[in-house]
């Protein structure tokens, strides 16, 4: 049985007590043994990442970049075998969790890039004689508390910008994918980062996230998950003084347009709404369809839902794969259940059983809802799809705002006029046009408004942002 330890101050720290992480499309196999860690070893994470602080934000630039470049090109080039541990682990198709894995590797060199680029600026003071030197320097002890549904990019995403500017870190992934969050502690402690620069301890949120939280050690917090949890980390790390930094999930609209590319439309929403199944914060899960193309598009779209595999996530021919577990499943199943008794039509929907035991979904989309129900309003983070008839433009616009959210959305249309007016218009702090919702670059801010994001942007070089502070120095030669 494999295992997965829990890494502090450089070593490896068994736990007596550790959780199974089981495949969910197959849960027969069994991936490996994860550490479930506690308080003391949140604190002994800590103490370890205060240790090393000042060496490491002090280090030498050539040394970070070292560092991120060598751990991306290790990455890289075991895509292959980290792929196939996140498909195991996550149920994420082989195609897609390879991807992940490259855009894992392209993180950790774009911001290996980023430590040379550190620039700061040099000003003459108003006052004769004087200048002005503006850097950016480390926060300190940065805590990151990572999802399951991207469990290799999004904690490459939070820890290469850390690390480059300096932080040290301690780490905590979601409990359903220890396995892939520990592969990346590996291969960055083979790239060479010393001993108590990144920690990482696994276990369940309420102990080790709410210890991370507590601690007086940790000076920043970057957390990726449900907006009821980002609202209570956002809120403790206001009490206990932390800067602090939430995504926190999405109900994205793509808006449809009569003048639409008919196949485009579909397309982009199949990629959106139901790859990666469903389980994405900027997943397409409210389509906003005016009232020309909404037959055609309905009916276009459920024949290529008709026509999607679902399977076991190794196989290269699945193209959507199972829901991460059996909890996350009954929930899928229970909002098709509302969607029913709010007077949705659903097609599809449905607990599949196939060759292998898993936790297996046929896509669903409901057609016929207003936006006032619950299924247009909460977070499903599943192979769900709904979808609202509006008359005209200045509709779909409306509905498409009418949410709590704000991360990612879309519109379908030949239109420059109602494209221009909608990227300016939209509630959102990433819109698409004609393009799926899902899908951002490595090299660009990251994040939404509202109810998604609490906080400085991810990602790109507005993730200097989070992971600096800044310093302002008045200098008189004498």
């Amino acid at each position: 049985m494999r295992q997965f330890p829990n890494h502090i101050d450089g070593r490896w720290v068994p736990s007596g007590d550790v959780r199974p992480d089981v495949n969910p499309s197959d849960t027969t196999d069994v991936v490996g043994e994860a550490a479930l860690g506690g308080a003391d070893d949140v604190a002994a994470a800590v103490a370890a990442a205060q240790d090393a602080s000042e060496t490491w934000s002090r280090s030498p630039i050539q040394q970070r970049f070292d560092v991120l470049d060598a751990a991306g090109t290790a990455v890289l080039a075991r895509a292959g075998e980290l792929g196939e541990l996140l498909a195991r682990e996550e149920g994420k198709p082989i195609g897609e969790a390879v991807g992940e894995v490259k855009r894992a590797g392209q993180l950790f060199k774009f911001f290996a890039g980023e430590t040379l680029r550190n620039s700061g600026e040099l000003l003459d003071s108003v006052r004769p004689g004087l200048t002005v030197e503006m850097t950016h320097e480390p926060v300190g002890v940065v805590g990151l508390i990572t999802p399951w549904n991207f469990p290799i990019a999004i904690p490459t995403w939070k820890l290469a910008p850390a690390l480059a500017y300096g932080n040290t870190v301690v780490l905590k992934p979601a409990e359903l994918t220890p396995g892939c969050t520990w592969a990346l502690v590996d291969i960055l402690t083979e790239a060479g980062l010393p001993p108590g620069v990144l920690n990482l301890v696994m276990g369940d949120g309420p102990v080790v996230g709410q210890a991370l939280l507590e601690s007086d050690g940790v000076d920043a917090i970057s957390f990726t998950g449900s907006a009821a949890v980002g609202r209570q980390v956002a809120e403790t790390c206001v009490r206990t003084g932390k800067r602090v930094q939430t995504e926190m999930g999405g109900k994205n609209p793509l808006v449809v347009l009569d003048d639409a590319d008919l196949d485009l439309a579909v397309a982009a929403t199949v990629n959106g709404a139901y790859f990666s199944t469903g389980q994405r914060c900027t997943a397409s899960s409210r389509l906003v369809v005016t009232a020309g193309i909404h037959d055609r598009f309905v009916e276009a779209l459920g024949r290529e839902l008709a026509g999607l595999t679902v399977g076991n996530a190794l196989d290269p021919d699945v193209q959507v794969g199972p829901v991460v577990s059996e909890r996350q499943l009954e929930q899928d199943l229970r909002y098709v259940d509302v969607a029913r008794q709010e007077g949705g039509t659903v097609t599809g929907g449905e607990r599949l059983e196939l060759a292998t035991p898993g936790y297996f979904m046929a896509p669903a989309l409901v057609a016929g809802t207003t936006s006032a129900m619950r299924v247009n309003q909460e977070e499903i983070f599943g192979p769900v799809a709904t979808v609202l008839r509006v008359e005209d433009y200045d509709e779909a616009l409306a509905t498409a705002n009418d949410i709590r959210f704000g991360l990612s959305a879309g519109i379908c249309t030949t239109s420059l006029k109602h494209a221009a007016h909608f990227k300016r218009n939209v509630r959102a702090g990433m819109v698409m046009v004609n393009a799926p919702t899902a899908g951002v670059d490595y090299h660009v801010s990251f994040g939404g408004r509202r109810g998604s994001s609490y906080g400085s942007r991810e990602q790109g070089r507005a993730a200097r942002e989070f992971y600096t502070q800044h310093k302002t120095a008045y200098v008189f030669p004498g």
